[in-house]
């Protein structure tokens, strides 16, 4: 399975030329670019052209290029899969996603492109171990905002009300190796609140937050990596793991805990990750 990082992934409007122009140049990890919420109702058509044109001009490599078209059941979403089946992007991201025939839905138009689902009804959240396990499905958006509001749940920093849901996403993208991505945090401007929510999220066990404003990214992309410390003390859990196995007596302890097996994957998996950072 391919490691690489899905810390920032920041949304774009598909319809203005000069943000997606200047996304080439920030060190986000994966865009989406959209053409659903961040576009108005009368840029809607135009906006694929000018988001087709973008892709096809290139300039975003190194970052994953995901398409948010508008729900299938709206006057602009068929069109939209049409159009993004023949754009230069690596998935095509379906909003209120409801079961795993929504997702059958949009392939009956993409074909084959890999599918990225926004869990963000309540339906969505209760069926998100049949969604994950869609064959075309490659990742997970929580809309947190639009859950909230199916919710009736009130704002609040620690998100408990959402606490369910959330893990209810990560539970069903884990069991199926679906890339689970957090949602986004509104005060674009509040730098501590975010950093307290990205620690949150990778707590939890999401890859990454998508982001609303480019003041986000370097918070998040330190939150979601691997910090030195962590770093340090992989290396020295397979080291000392490595060393049991060769001279095959007694079991490996580091800082005074025992190391087996799922340390040392977990370890690996955080060298790898490191690893796939710094390439970029």
């Amino acid at each position: 399975m391919e490691i690489r990082p899905y810390r920032s992934v920041l949304y774009i409007p598909g319809s203005k030329e000069r943000a997606l122009d200047k996304a080439r140049t920030l060190p986000v990890d994966a865009i989406i670019f959209d053409l659903e919420d961040a576009v108005t109702p009368e840029a809607k058509v135009e906006a694929r052209a000018t988001l087709k044109a973008a892709l096809e001009q290139g300039g975003y490599e190194g970052k994953a290029r995901i398409i948010r078209i508008n729900a299938l059941d709206t006057e602009w979403g068929h069109d939209d899969a049409r159009a993004v089946a023949g754009m230069q992007a690596d998935a095509v991201l379906l909003p209120k996603v409801n079961s795993a025939q929504d997702i059958d839905a949009l392939a009956a138009i993409t074909g084959d492109m890999p599918v990225w689902a926004m869990m963000e009804t309540c339906q969505g959240i209760w069926n998100a171990m049949d969604v994950a396990s869609h064959p075309l499905v490659g990742g997970f958006v929580a809309g947190t905002n639009d859950l909230a509001k199916e919710l009736n749940c009130r704002a609040r920093a620690d998100r408990l009300p959402m606490m369910t849901s959330l893990q209810m996403i990560l539970l069903a993208a884990r069991a199926h190796g679906v890339i689970a991505v957090d949602g986004v945090y509104n005060q674009f401007k509040d730098e501590e609140g975010l950093r307290v929510e990205c620690g949150q999220g990778r707590d939890l066990g999401f890859d990454g937050k998508t982001l609303i404003h480019p003041a986000q990214v370097d918070v998040t992309n330190a939150a979601f990596a691997p910090s030195e410390e962590e770093i340090a003390l992989a290396r020295r859990q397979i080291e000392a793991f490595e060393e049991v196995e060769r001279t095959g007596q007694g079991v490996a302890v580091v800082d005074g805990k025992i190391v087996e097996n799922l340390h040392v994957e977990t370890a690996q998996k955080i060298l790898a990750m490191a690893s796939a950072i710094a390439s970029l």
